[in-house]
C-alpha cells in the first residue's frame, strides 16, 4: 500500500469547544469551524492550506478518535482496497455524508488488531485559503510530510507490526525497548517508529494499552522560538506540562509535551529530522529517549 502521509486526525471530546480554545490559544492554529461544521458540533482546526488537519467531534468521552492516512491518487486508493481485500482485512466504505464532512474525494474506514481506528482517503478538497495563525506562527511543517505523527497503543504488538508493515506498507525507522521503573524484572515494552515519507516517522506503535487511545500526537513548527512561545502560552492558559523541553535522539526534534482536551499528549516541536533517501538509512535501536531533556516525571506530579 502506498500511504503518502498522515493527512488529518480526529479526536473525541465531550465539549469540542475546548479544542477550539486549545487549538487557537495554545497550538496557534486557525478555527475553521464556521466554514466546515455544516450544523454539526465538530470543531475544525487549520494549520496550513488544507481546510483542516484536526477535527474534534462531540462524544460521550474524551479520547483519540482516528488517524486519516492519505494516498496520492485514485489509483493508489483502488490498489489499497484491493490489497485489504486480498489480505482479508475488513473495511467500510465511507458514506457520502462522511466524505463530504472530511472534505475528500473518497475514503474507507478500518481498524488495526487492537481496535485503533483509521481512515484511508484520497483527494483532499481545499480552497487554499492562506493560513493565518491567531498567535503569529508563520508556518507548521506539513506539505509532503503531512500533519505530523501519531503514536498508537498496540498491546497485540506482533500482530500490529504485521498489520502496519505488511498491510499498510509502513517501514521501520528505529525502535526502542522501555521500562517505566528501574526494576529490571519489569517486562520491557516495545516501541517501533515507522515512516511513509521523508519525515523520520509518521507513526509509532507502543506495546501497552492507553486509556485515551493514543500516547501522543506531534505537530512541528518552522523554528525553535515558536516552541518556546507555545510553552509560554501553555502556562498562561493553565495547560499541564507532561514532558519538559528536550531533543529526541531518533528524530532530533526539539520539543515539549502537554495535555490535550482529549486525554492524550501533544508534542510541540521544531527541527525534526528528514530522510531524503531511505535506501541509505540504517534502522537502529536507541537505549535513550533523548540527547537531553524530556523529563516525563513532571506529568506525574
Amino acid at each position: 500500500m502506498k500511504i503518502h502521509s498522515l493527512g488529518y486526525i480526529g479526536v473525541n471530546c465531550t465539549d469540542p469547544q475546548r479544542w477550539a480554545d486549545y487549538g487557537t490559544k495554545v497550538l496557534g492554529m486557525m478555527d475553521n469551524t464556521k466554514k466546515l461544521a455544516n450544523g454539526s458540533d465538530s470543531v475544525f482546526l487549520k494549520m496550513d492550506d488544507r481546510p483542516y488537519r484536526i477535527v474534534a467531534e462531540k462524544a460521550d468521552q474524551d479520547n483519540y478518535g482516528f488517524s486519516g492516512w492519505e494516498v496520492a491518487t485514485p489509483g493508489n486508493f483502488e490498489e489499497a482496497k484491493a490489497e485489504l481485500t486480498a489480505k482479508g482485512v475488513a473495511f467500510t466504505q465511507g458514506s457520502a455524508e462522511l466524505i463530504t464532512a472530511r472534505q475528500v474525494q473518497d475514503l474507507i474506514q478500518l481498524e488495526d488488531p487492537d481496535g485503533n481506528k483509521h481512515e484511508i482517503f484520497w483527494g483532499a478538497i481545499s480552497d487554499f485559503e492562506q493560513f493565518a495563525s491567531p498567535v503569529g506562527i508563520k508556518e507548521f511543517i506539513t506539505g509532503d510530510q503531512g500533519f505530523g505523527h501519531t503514536v498508537m497503543p498496540t498491546p497485540s504488538f506482533d500482530a500490529a507490526v504485521t498489520f502496519y508493515t505488511e498491510v499498510l506498507g509502513f517501514e521501520m525507522a528505529d525502535l526502542m525497548k522501555v521500562r517505566f521503573t528501574p526494576d529490571p524484572n519489569e517486562p520491557e515494552k516495545r516501541l517501533h517508529f515507522m515512516h511513509c515519507n521523508s519525515r523520520h516517522h509518521s507513526l509509532a506503535i507502543f506495546e501497552s494499552p492507553m486509556p485515551a487511545g493514543c500516547v501522543h500526537v506531534m505537530v512541528e513548527t518552522d523554528r525553535i522560538d515558536e516552541v518556546g512561545r507555545a510553552m509560554d502560552r501553555m502556562k498562561a492558559e493553565g495547560v499541564k506540562l507532561t514532558g519538559t523541553l528536550g531533543r529526541h535522539a531518533n528524530d532530533h526534534m526539539v520539543s515539549f509535551y502537554m495535555e490535550t482536551p482529549s486525554g492524550f499528549m501533544m508534542e510541540y516541536g521544531a527541527e525534526g529530522r528528514t530522510i531524503d533517501d531511505w535506501s541509505r538509512y540504517s534502522a537502529f535501536q536507541s537505549t535513550v529517549n533523548s540527547f537531553w531533556g524530556h523529563d516525563f516525571s513532571v506529568g506525574m506530579e
